[in-house]
């Protein structure tokens, strides 16, 4: 399965609570995901929170995009990405 790296950005930041509200909302768009095939690795998200960098396994990019829009989650790019580390050489 291909994996992306999916740039997003939230005008009024992304504020996610932590408690069982913020879990509740994060198993929502993990299930509409699954409706598309897409399973969401994990995200990273800048300092002020308005921007994030998502890892998501996926068929293409379409699904990826039709699994955002489900969601209600804005998505600026999707780039095709494989895992480069500094241990590929030992």
């Amino acid at each position: 399965m291909p994996r992306y790296l999916v740039q997003r950005t939230f005008a009024d930041g992304l504020f996610i609570p932590v408690d069982g509200e913020g879990a509740k909302a994060c198993l929502e768009v993990v299930e509409e995901n699954a409706k598309y095939g897409v399973t969401w690795v994990h995200s990273y998200v800048s300092p002020d929170k308005s921007v994030s960098y998502c890892v998501y396994d996926g068929p293409s990019p379409a699904a990826i995009r039709e699994a955002a829009q489900a969601a209600n989650l804005p998505v600026d790019q999707i780039t095709e990405v494989r895992v480069l580390d500094p241990y590929f050489y030992h």
